[in-house]
């Protein structure tokens, strides 16, 4: 290959006995392309030459748009089911801890999860409500207001990720790349439905995709900053959640990149014995350090107390490899399942864009191929090969699956552009056509369940019938889907996660302690003899503590009213060979109960089809109307409930 004559400035460089700054990596051979017309350009996002683009502030205002559209789905609904919460991930791991924790004690004594959030969110309630005797207070008196001040959080943590991965898109491509990739973040489904909640799955995503950026930037430049950005944002991604630590192949990606850059420019004449300013081994250093130390600032008691710290990762380990999974949870290869939540978490069109961008983009830029598809094949490989599996599990992946889909549709643009020789009337319908098809999906479905979420969940009607029907003091059986408070008289009493337990001095009703009892029958059938084994079982194992006997034995305490749902009856009839005896359990309810109650969540009061896990909890289907599972109360009649009956 022919090289170019060196410029003036850099003979007169060399005269002067300096050298002068070279590129990371040689600049790409332009040869034979064609001239980009300012149309191309305005549309790709590319900088005129002499100065900005045109479409520098159009993009600027684009993103205004798009950062607000992002903001506004996420808080769309945000108050649904408040003062009760009825996510038992959400009630359970992050609020109450961060309520819990003291000035004087900051060991959240809980490590399944990381507790970055749980700090972030402590630190967030001492400052709005002054703090511990104040948090504490608030959440004895007004509980949804302080699970509301958590869910804002996370959907504005959301928003700052769909900007960080313009930057992204913008870094590794195009700032029209940028564009498009913060737009799919910013209206698919997993993003905003999960930025709902009080969880640390989006919040995840703003230090993974800053380490990210950082990477991008160590690839194409090698400088200190972006080695620290991507150390900084991998010990935090790690520190929010522990999947997120996949971003360190990123790094390892962009270092070897930088590194084979640096040796390619030691080789060029005059510079075989100057020393390099900024080196990748010093640099993967540097990030490896940082991200030690975020880490532990984010999660200071994994020293502190490492062997609780060790000793809970090691058994959620061991859970997600748990064989069977939970009941009703899906059992099909865990790669085929996720690529089926691609489908729906991001949306048909996109999740075939990225996949082709993934391939494509080998012929484009092969260095910006090896920083971001190992990571794709590594994350799917390792929690495809868990024995559990959900949809939002995926979404560490859905930042770098957004950039390739954007970089793609930018591709596509491209040669039509090309073919039409840049008439810029085709070129913009083209790109507004691509655009839509890319978003449809994710917004249509986004836009349904915040519609969903703006209504009252059915397990809130529910309450309110029976506050208006039952007698205070009534023996009740509900299944667990809701909060200990909500058998409250008053919802103010804090929010109260975990088992249902029997009666208290607060509650409405005298309550069949379903997650401490399990019943079995010793005599002969009709003998009225049982024997009640109390053990604590786990939401997961409920089913397995139904049986026609658990009627019987209810009708001969006086638990007259039974309250069930679809969560639990769906997972009970998922897994027909796992759960039978409570499937026969159900079944006798049906058909010897008297159904006094029943609400529907869907528009035409009937299943959209079979039970699916995530669906049943996020309300994907459209033929979702109203948040929550179908809720049916069954009044018994027999033993002591014949009478009345």
């Amino acid at each position: 290959m022919p090289t170019a004559e060196p410029s003036g400035e850099r003979l007169r460089a060399s005269a002067a006995g300096s050298r002068p700054a070279l590129p990371v990596a040689p600049a790409p051979d332009v040869r034979g392309e064609h001239r980009t017309s300012r149309a191309r350009r305005e549309v790709l996002g590319e900088p005129a030459r002499g100065g900005r683009s045109r479409s520098t502030y159009l993009v600027w205002a684009v993103l205004g748009v798009v950062l607000a559209g992002a903001l506004a789905l996420r808080l769309w609904g945000v108050k649904e089911g408040l003062p009760y919460v009825y996510d038992v991930d959400e009630a359970a791991h992050f609020v109450p801890r961060a309520i819990a924790m003291s000035g004087t004690n900051l060991n959240p004594h809980y490590f399944a999860n990381p507790p970055a959030l749980t700090y972030l969110l402590h630190g967030i309630f001492a400052a709005l409500f002054g703090g511990y005797a104040g948090v504490t207070r608030e959440a004895a008196l007004h509980p949804g207001e302080v699970y509301l001040v958590a869910r804002v959080t996370v959907a504005v943590l959301g928003m700052f990720a769909v900007w960080l991965l313009y930057v992204l898109g913008s870094r590794l491509f195009s700032r029209s790349v940028g564009l498009l990739a913060a737009a799919l973040e910013a209206v698919a489904f997993l993003p905003v439905f999960y930025a709902h909640l009080a969880l640390n799955d989006v919040p995840a995503l703003v230090p993974l995709t800053a380490s990210l950026v950082g990477a991008a930037g160590v690839m194409k430049h090698g400088r200190a900053r972006d080695y620290a950005l991507a150390g900084v944002g991998l010990g935090l991604g790690a520190a929010t959640k522990y999947t997120a630590g996949v971003v360190v192949l990123p790094l390892i990606a962009a270092t070897a990149i930088h590194y084979a850059a640096t040796r390619a420019r030691a080789s060029l004449p005059g510079h075989g014995t100057r020393r390099v300013p900024f080196g990748p081994f010093a640099g993967f250093a540097l990030a490896a350090l940082l991200a030690l130390i975020s880490f532990l600032i984010a999660n200071p008691y994994a020293l502190l107390d490492s062997h609780s710290f060790l000793h809970e990762l090691a058994h959620e380990s061991a859970v997600a490899e748990e064989a069977g999974g939970k009941l009703g949870s899906p059992h099909e290869v865990g790669l085929l399942y996720y690529a089926w939540t691609f489908t729906w978490g991001l949306g048909y069109v996109p999740a075939i864009a990225a996949l082709a961008g993934a391939v494509a983009v080998w012929f484009k830029d092969r260095r910006v191929a090896w920083l971001l598809t190992p990571m794709i094949v590594a994350y799917l490989v390792f929690m495809g090969t868990q024995e559990r599996f959900f949809g939002r599990w995926l979404m560490p992946l859905l930042p770098i699956a957004c950039v390739l889909a954007g970089f793609f549709t930018l591709v596509l643009v491209d040669a039509i552009a090309r073919r039409f020789q840049h008439r810029a009337a085709i070129v913009h319908v083209a790109s507004a056509l691509a655009a839509a098809l890319l978003l449809a999906q994710g917004l249509t479905y986004s836009v349904h369940s915040d519609l969903v979420l703006s209504h009252a969940d059915t397990r809130a009607s529910a309450r309110a019938w029976l506050l208006a029907h039952l007698p205070a003091g009534a023996r009740v059986v509900p299944e667990p889907v809701v909060p200990q408070a909500w058998l409250h008289e008053d919802p103010a009493l804090g929010p109260r996660a975990g088992a249902l337990r029997p009666r208290s001095a607060h509650d409405r009703w005298s309550v069949y302690p379903s997650l401490l009892a399990r019943v079995v029958a010793v005599g002969p059938a009709g003998s009225g003899r049982w024997q009640v084994e109390r053990r604590y079982a786990r939401v997961e194992d409920y089913e397995h503590t139904l049986s026609p006997t658990t009627i019987d034995y209810y009708e001969q305490q006086g638990y007259c009213w039974v309250l069930t749902s679809s969560q639990q009856a769906g997972r009970a009839f998922a897994d027909p060979s796992e759960a039978s005896s409570a499937i026969d359990y159900y079944r006798a309810l049906e058909r010897d109960a008297r159904v006094v109650y029943r609400i529907s969540p869907y528009a035409d009061g009937r299943s959209p089809g079979s039970f699916n896990f995530d669906w049943s909890f996020d309300y994907y289907p459209l033929a979702d109307r109203l948040p929550g599972p179908e809720m049916t109360l069954y009044r018994l009649r027999g033993g002591s409930c014949a009478r009345g009956a």
